[in-house]
């Protein structure tokens, strides 16, 4: 058990007019096995590159601990499963591995196949299989859930509950809930630390916000009227100056000479006055608490004059020689929400595209109503460069509606001038939700939608989508979102 202390810390990226961390304290237990929650682009991966040195900055970081980061870099993944934990942990037990991998419930073959011809979600266990034999390290995980399906998250999320201690980064919230016992949350002006799961985390943040919204609000009320108290006062000081110089005060010129004392000793007091007011209101905004307000999304569904909007029969598709669809059918009327649901490689994107119309591969009949306009968010980002202006106007959407859904999902100001390219990961997929969002459609298809995703912003999707009640077919991995919003599910 040690404490990793965090000190005074400063940081800022070159050309970044807000700095990143402004002299922030705190510190956490290496027993702990902690949840780092906050937007997308507010600090996260930062504070990771921070604690393992990657980045200069002021400040000072205490710990008694190596940080290894998770996922580690791989720069040969034709090497065996096998030969990458030798490689990484320079340790020759494999059985240490073979242990790990069986708490995972990964087959142990594996480790002896190219890595890269491994799936995605195979790899994300591996590593962290590898990484775990190494008894005396900190990890540094960095959202470990965007390629595993719903019950490889919940295998993980009771493994990682089984560890000593880590730092977290994730944005599914039953994940969380499942292995997490502290939380480090990072907001726009401070940092948080405190013991409990998500759901405690938020229900504290609710309450919290709802105390300094009505703090603020007085506050508020308070200024306005020091301000005017404060005005008040000056036209009082004007009068005591204009009566020094001679000037008429209700039609009467008076006595220069009988009131000069008096009147330099009431100016003194009225611009003592006016000065204490001043004061009053500057103590009173350093108060304020900038608030991070969850503000509502925008969606606007069209209505089509037919249902339903798309009929699937006997549907059957296949992956090279495997069979991945079989005889679906299925229909789609206006108002379902339906959620496509299954393991890692059951045919769930397959069956989007079929239904978008890219892939021709399948057998079986497909109606869909005439000119339906359907809005797509795809899983892959890695397509977005160059500028945001000319990227929204070649998707024909309105370009102030969707930018005010991007500042809405917190979206910065200054990312609207960067080249795509910089963007992180979940600030791609933000563009890609506000497009859909900002496009009026009679079907919203989405593969994946929040995968990186900020768990703020995954709560506001959700309310978007229960005060809207669109026809929506999606996949995803979110168990919480996939129950708060599904009226029906498609098994695959």
């Amino acid at each position: 058990m040690s404490a990793i202390k965090i000190q005074n810390l400063t940081f800022s990226y070159y050309g970044y007019v807000k700095p990143i961390f402004e002299n922030v304290s705190f510190s956490f237990d290496t027993n702990w096995k902690t949840g780092l929650i906050g937007r997308n682009g507010i600090g996260k991966s930062t504070l990771f590159k921070l604690l393992l040195n990657q980045e200069t900055y002021q400040g000072k970081i205490s710990k008694d601990v190596e940080f290894i980061k998770f996922p580690p870099n791989i720069s040969d993944t034709s090497k065996l499963g096998i030969d990458l934990y030798k490689e990484l942990i320079s340790d020759d037990e494999e059985w240490k591995l073979f242990r790990e991998l069986n708490l995972l419930n990964v087959d142990e073959n594996l480790v002896y196949r190219e890595f890269k011809t491994l799936s995605k979600g195979e790899q994300t266990k591996i590593l962290l299989a590898i990484l775990f034999t190494k008894e005396d390290g900190f990890l540094l995980i960095d959202e470990p859930t965007n390629h595993l399906d719903m019950n490889g998250r919940k295998i993980l999320s009771e493994y990682l509950k089984s560890k000593k201690g880590f730092l977290l980064i994730s944005h599914d919230r039953n994940f969380l809930d499942g292995c997490i016992n502290h939380v480090i949350s990072i907001n726009r002006n401070s940092i948080d630390v405190q013991s409990g799961n998500f759901t405690s985390w938020y229900e504290n943040k609710l309450m919290k916000d709802k105390f300094e919204i009505s703090k603020n609000e007085k506050l508020r009320k308070d200024i306005k009227r020091l301000k005017e108290a404060a005005r008040q006062s000056k036209i009082w000081s004007d009068k005591i100056e204009n009566t020094k110089n001679g000037v008429k005060v209700s039609g009467i010129k008076p006595d220069k000479g009988r009131i000069g004392h008096q009147s330099a000793k009431m100016m003194k007091k009225s611009k003592n006055l006016e000065h204490r007011q001043n004061k009053a209101i500057e103590e009173k905004q350093s108060l304020l608490k900038d608030i991070e307000i969850k503000e509502s999304l925008l969606l606007h569904p069209l209505h089509h004059h037919k249902n339903p909007l798309i009929s699937v029969s006997e549907l059957s598709a296949h992956y090279g020689e495997r069979q991945i669809l079989s005889n679906l059918s299925f229909e789609i009327e206006q108002g379902d929400i339906v959620a496509i649901s299954g393991r890692n490689g059951s045919g769930k994107s397959t069956l989007i595209k079929i239904l978008l119309g890219i892939n021709h591969e399948y057998t079986g009949e497909i109606k869909l109503a005439s000119n339906l306009k359907i809005s797509y968010i795809p899983q892959d980002t890695s397509n977005l460069s160059g500028s945001l202006n000319e990227y929204i106007h070649s998707q024909d959407v309105d370009e102030t509606l969707c930018k005010t859904i991007l500042r809405k999902l917190d979206f910065a100001r200054e990312l609207f001038e960067m080249d795509m390219i910089d963007y992180s990961d979940g600030q791609k997929k933000k563009v890609l939700i506000a497009l859909s969002l900002s496009k009026p459609a009679h079907l919203f298809i989405w593969d994946e939608p929040l995968n990186y995703i900020d768990v703020i912003s995954r709560i506001q999707i959700e309310e978007i989508i229960k005060e809207a009640k669109p026809t929506l077919i999606f996949v995803e991995h979110d168990k919480r979102f996939v129950e708060d919003i599904a009226n029906k599910t498609i098994q695959l």
